[in-house]
């Protein structure tokens, strides 16, 4: 899928620049650390922000749903409501951070890149992240509030639900880390389809198997038998396996009609 010869004759006719991306083991070490620090400070940055309003975090958004739907929370555990605070606060800085750690993450790998694939480290990182974004306010705002209310509807009206805060807020975080994942499908399949790795002929040939992956993986996420929850979960994730398709087959084709231009 590449162009080999175009490729050689960019690092001969630079050759002091060629050498300059040539790294040895201990300089992509040295790299590595310093990315990683980058990151630890981002989210660090970002954990502060989310303690800072640790109270609005909690009763307006993390406890929000289980109100909208009537169930009852409750803590179980010694030290459960501080050990719940402390992953609030830490994920909270992880999303926060999302942007800045997927831009080192791409800095990191920029300079194994060449000249025509470099540009890409910004429009990928916005790219990404509002993908990411995008998959955390469906899950939020139309998976969540389902589920929910499909539980708190279930069952025998002389058994009241008291739910433990802690697997509650493991429920919220499988939802919301599923759905970020899954709308991250289309800048995978660009990445992806730009390096050579897939065509959109690959997609379209196992479309039926994709679909079959997609029933059980929904299954496996929905923790209730009724379908409508599961085709909450299935239908949106097709969805962004056909744009998958429609992204990878405009990757390809921009491609080679720059290749063909240059």
């Amino acid at each position: 899928m590449f162009n080999k010869k175009k490729k050689l004759a960019e690092k001969s006719e630079n050759p002091e620049a060629a050498e300059k991306k040539e790294m040895g083991f201990m300089g992509h070490l040295d790299e590595l650390r310093k990315r990683l620090i980058y990151i630890v400070i981002s989210i660090a940055g970002g954990a502060a922000i989310a303690g800072y309003y640790i109270e609005e975090l909690m009763s307006g958004i993390l406890l929000k749903p289980a109100q909208n739907a009537n169930l009852d929370l409750q803590n179980l555990k010694v030290f459960g409501m501080p050990m719940l605070y402390f992953k609030v606060v830490l994920m909270a800085g992880v999303i926060i951070a999302i942007p800045f750690i997927l831009y080192q993450i791409w800095k990191f790998i920029e300079p194994a890149l060449y000249k025509n694939e470099r540009g890409w480290a910004k429009r990928i990182t916005f790219f990404t992240t509002f993908c990411f974004v995008s998959g955390l306010a469906f899950a939020y705002y139309v998976m969540i509030p389902s589920m929910l209310e499909f539980s708190a509807n279930f069952g025998s009206a002389n058994v009241k639900n008291l739910i433990d805060i802690n697997e509650y807020w493991g429920f919220l975080m499988l939802m919301l880390l599923a759905a970020g994942i899954f709308f991250e499908l289309p800048m995978v399949s660009f990445v992806l389809s730009r390096v050579g790795l897939l065509t959109p002929r690959f997609l379209r040939k196992y479309r039926r198997h994709a679909i079959v992956i997609i029933l059980i993986i929904a299954a496996i996420l929905t923790p209730s038998p009724d379908p409508f929850n599961q085709l909450i979960v299935a239908i949106p994730i097709y969805i962004l396996y056909e744009i998958s398709i429609f992204v990878s087959a405009v990757s390809i084709k921009k491609y080679y009609k720059k290749d063909e231009d240059e």
